[in-house]
């Protein structure tokens, strides 16, 4: 397929949901309405997803995979001449996978929210805020300005906000807030970092600042634009200790919410580190590499012994508030390798982000069903009641989580494996200069915490799926998996497999753009 198609899909993958979301307000055609409005918006929901999905698809399929580190389908027009900004999209082996990765997501939550809609307001506003997000986040992978980033970066943490505050459970206003002040306190920081590297450089064009690896930025400037953008970004991915906001507001979210917040926000934070501050001020990273490592390693024990802490017996553990800690630890993988500075690391940070988007948001799915047969994602509660024997209850559904799990802890086979695998062998060999007895530290740290991760990820499982035998037969069946549960976790579950048995097909995208971006070519 020819650059000037993909050119014309790329646009329409950015902007189709945005026309979308302002569809969803808009009454629907008669003919259209089936059961009635209600029923027509989340349609509308699933059908604009679904087409989005499928012209992601069709990019991937006609993208140029033997040259992986050029960028593609892109386009280059002047938007704010006096201010050097232009509208500049494009996607290479590094965005590519995130942007597949986001619509997938977004179909599969629309999809599960035309069965399962959240209790809340009106579902043409949910439709809508759905759409907006999808929006935002497949700009943020696609867009290569500085300023358009910056944009992009933002346009997601208002619909995620109302999504949560509006269509959340229990403290939801509270951790919407706390999670919009915090975000939007670290994108400050980061603006500040942005226009200190566009102003210095004399050009916003991510491209050309990647290319120029940042011999235009003097030591001074690069020290401050990575600091600045790095705390920005850190608070997004989320790195240890600027996490807090994290649990509460997957705790709180509706299911969807969980697994876009998981999925998809997560990612932006790392991937701007890959895409702006390592190749564009690489002396800066140079510099806070081994304080980035530190955090990370300290992020992945923290996250692992918080998780073992709730999973055990009479804590009263909330598996859903698990599950958001278990992210502290696994993201703590993807800071560790983007730290190492080695095309290694790097590379299992990116694919780390895949798999945690896959296995994490299939686990979200999945806590979601457990509350709404059991009412409570209580642990206590759960084996309390037989949660046990989700196996013999709700064999299909005790099978998959017990699935997920295994995927999480990175059983070899699976996808959760590889990306944590890559990221400690970049740390055990990271890029010259940097301190090798430290970054072995950090790889020891991390071994230790994939022990804790399987540690705490069985517990949950002998509590949830297999719980007291003695009981189980007194505990009435549930509802095993229902055919629209099966259509919107099966992708997850067969994308997880099949990455972790043909690794290649990602690392294959992604190796020849991260040598590109760390040579600067």
């Amino acid at each position: 397929m020819n650059d000037t198609a993909l050119q014309y899909i790329l646009a329409a993958i950015v902007v189709l949901p945005l026309l979308g979301a302002a569809g969803a307000l808009l009454p629907p055609p008669p003919g259209l309405r089936g059961r009635g409005p209600d029923q027509a918006v989340l349609r509308h929901g699933v059908t604009v997803t679904g087409a989005v999905l499928v012209l992601a698809i069709v990019l991937a399929a006609g993208f140029d995979h033997d040259h992986p580190a050029k960028m593609q389908a892109t386009t280059d027009l002047d938007w704010i001449p006096a201010l050097r900004i232009h509208l500049h999209l494009g996607v290479d082996g590094i965005s590519l996978p995130l942007l597949v990765l986001s619509a997938l997501l977004t179909f599969l939550c629309a999809l599960y929210s035309y069965f399962r809609m959240p209790a809340g307001p009106s579902p043409k506003a949910f439709v809508a805020l759905l759409l907006l997000l999808e929006s935002g986040t497949l700009a943020t992978f696609t867009v290569l300005d500085l300023m358009l980033f910056f944009l992009a970066f933002e346009t997601v943490l208002i619909p995620m906000y109302f999504l949560i505050a509006r269509w959340g459970g229990g403290d939801r206003e509270r951790s919407a807030l706390r999670f919009i002040v915090y975000t939007v306190l670290g994108s400050v920081i980061m603006l500040l970092g942005l226009l200190l590297i566009g102003v210095k450089a004399g050009t916003f064009d991510m491209v050309a600042l990647a290319t120029d690896n940042g011999s235009s930025l003097s030591h001074s400037t690069q020290i401050i634009a990575v600091l600045a953008i790095g705390l920005g970004l850190a608070v997004k991915a989320p790195m240890w200790p600027l996490h807090s906001w994290l649990p509460d507001a997957h705790t709180a979210a509706p299911t969807v919410g969980s697994v876009l917040l998981a999925g998809v926000l997560l990612k932006m934070g790392t991937y701007g580190l890959v895409r702006i501050a390592l190749p564009m001020a690489p002396e800066g990273m140079h510099a806070f590499a081994p304080y980035l490592g530190a955090l990370a390693v300290v992020g992945i024990v923290y996250g692992s012994l918080a998780c073992l802490s709730l999973a055990r017996q009479g804590n009263g553990g909330d598996l859903k508030r698990l599950i958001a800690y278990s992210s502290v630890g696994h993201m703590g993988f993807v800071l560790l390798g983007i730290s190492s500075m080695s095309p290694t690391g790097v590379n299992g940070a990116l694919f780390a982000n895949i798999a945690h988007g896959l296995i994490t948001g299939l686990l979200f799915f999945l806590v979601g069903a457990v509350k709404d047969r059991n009412g409570t994602t209580d642990l206590d509660q759960l084996a309390g009641r037989g949660g046990a024997a989700l196996y013999g209850r709700a064999p299909r559904l005790g099978g998959l989580l017990a699935f997920g799990a295994v995927a999480s802890l990175g059983l070899p086979g699976l996808a959760g494996f590889w990306g944590e695998m890559l990221a400690m062998f970049g740390a055990f060999k990271p890029a010259a200069g940097l301190s090798r007895p430290a970054f072995l530290t950090f790889t020891a740290v991390a071994a230790f915490g994939t022990l804790l991760t399987a540690a705490y990820l069985l517990t949950v499982v002998r509590r949830v799926c297999m719980g007291d035998r003695t009981t189980a037969h007194t505990q009435p069946q549930l509802a095993d998996v229902r055919g629209y549960e099966f259509a919107a976790w099966t992708p997850l579950a067969a994308l997880t497999l099949v990455a972790g048995l043909w690794p290649a097909v990602l690392l294959g995208l992604t190796d020849p753009a991260v040598r590109s971006l760390l040579g600067g070519n």
